[in-house]
């Protein structure tokens, strides 16, 4: 049976670098840290004192500001970023049957600021001072269901929790509801803002944090350099409009690109740590790449997970070469989690978006910090440096703690 042809007609993003997809593009571009001294919370006994944090960001911009206090801020993120996609997207209310629409969006940790917060107070003043949303605060699923509140969805809508995959496992189900006629559009991506205490804590005890940088925040994410030392958290989200063929051409809709395929699958095999010979990230890659009808040569730009730790980067280079074999070596590729930070759930969405614009605009954004290639990983990362390049055809990566692994793949849109 023929697929349904599946295009992007919008895109909404804010970072670290940027609120808004202009501003962190032109940093991204640029090589711009956006990882600074945490402000959010108090680092005094954290081992970690460094983020990525979205910056000067005003909800008020994007919502009803009373709205918008009934939420946690990774609801507010995606929230913003959907109104972002639909505006350029040109989706109002009478443009889109609401029950055939979709509101599919990856979130990896939810409100678990929002938990922490709830118990301190339960602590201090007792089990009636909660808020009474704190639930709705908390659980991942109401990013997507204030997506659809807000614009009125009434298709299938839920959150895909598949940790740093999430985003990326978002699309690629928001695909698959629209290829199988449950839908004609969906918002898609991810959101996160887990900038919390616990999770600070966490990840660092986990060693999965660098510790190395503390004094040098726009140092320390540093995607396969020889002294990489583990990851920083960032907070944001990106989203995606897609929409059927013909649905987005009866309405009229400038067309970006074509979503040409994605993949998910599972190493099962280690809590944090990829399998070590890659092969459920392999195993993804090429399923995506059947899925898309392309060959591995096809593939101009790679946007890779490259996380700053010593175990995945190593570990997704050897997946690489895997797949791509003697291409491997020719190919465009770069961790924009150097500029960004990693933000978890939100990376898979992130990194599709600048994927689409590196597309668009034929450019490659760097991988900055990138001094000294580290042991096993030798290949072209764009280290430091943008560059322009002929590029058609895009893929992003995503490896989660779990062994989820999740791969999306654009091309060019043509008639």
């Amino acid at each position: 049976m023929k697929k349904r042809r599946i295009v992007v007609t919008g895109m909404g993003a804010l970072c670290s670098v940027g609120n808004d997809i202009d501003e962190m593009w032109a940093a991204l571009k640029a090589g711009k840290s956006g990882v600074g001294h945490i402000t959010q919370i108090d680092t005094n006994g954290q081992g970690v004192k460094i983020a990525a944090e979205v910056k000067n960001f005003d909800p008020g911009n994007h919502m009803d500001e009373k709205e918008a206090r009934k939420m946690a801020r990774f609801s507010i993120f995606a929230c913003a970023a959907a109104k972002m996609a639909l505006d350029m997207a040109g989706l109002k209310t009478g443009d889109f049957d609401p029950v055939r629409a979709a509101t599919i969006i990856g979130v990896g940790v939810g409100g678990l600021d929002e938990m922490e917060k709830g118990s301190n107070i339960i602590q201090e003043r007792g089990p009636m001072a909660v808020h009474p949303l704190i639930i709705p605060r908390i659980i991942s699923n109401e990013a997507p269901g204030n997506v659809s509140m807000m614009f009125g969805l009434q298709g299938p809508c839920l959150c895909t929790t598949t940790a740093c995959a999430s985003g990326t496992d978002a699309i690629t189900v928001a695909a698959d509801a629209i290829r199988s006629g449950r839908a004609d559009l969906a918002i898609t991506g991810g959101s996160e803002a887990a900038i919390s205490p616990l999770a600070v804590a966490g990840f660092t005890r986990l060693t999965a944090l660098t510790t190395a940088f503390n004094d040098q925040p726009e140092k320390a994410s540093r995607p396969f350099d020889k002294n990489r030392s583990g990851f920083v958290m960032g907070e944001g989200a990106g989203i995606l409009i897609l929409e059927e063929y013909e649905h987005a051409k009866c309405r009229g809709a400038n067309i970006i690109c074509e979503y040409a395929g994605g993949a998910m699958t599972c190493d099962a095999y280690h809590l944090t740590s990829p399998a070590p010979d890659g092969s459920g990230a392999v195993r993804a890659f090429n399923l995506c790449l059947q899925d898309a009808g392309l060959k591995p040569e096809d593939v101009d730009y790679l946007n890779a997970h490259g996380t700053s730790t010593p175990v995945n980067d190593p570990t997704e280079t050897l997946a690489i070469k895997q797949v791509f074999g003697a291409h491997a070596q020719k190919l465009h590729i770069s961790s924009t989690k150097s500029m960004m930070g990693h933000t978890l759930g939100a990376a898979g969405g992130l990194e599709a978006v600048v994927s689409i614009l590196a597309m668009r605009d034929g450019f490659i954004p760097p991988t900055i910090n990138l001094d000294e290639p580290g042991e096993g990983c030798d290949l072209n990362y764009t280290p430091n440096v943008g560059k322009t390049a002929q590029v058609n055809v895009v893929m992003s990566d995503s490896l989660g703690f779990g062994g989820h692994n999740g791969v999306v793949c654009f091309k060019k849109f043509k008639e």
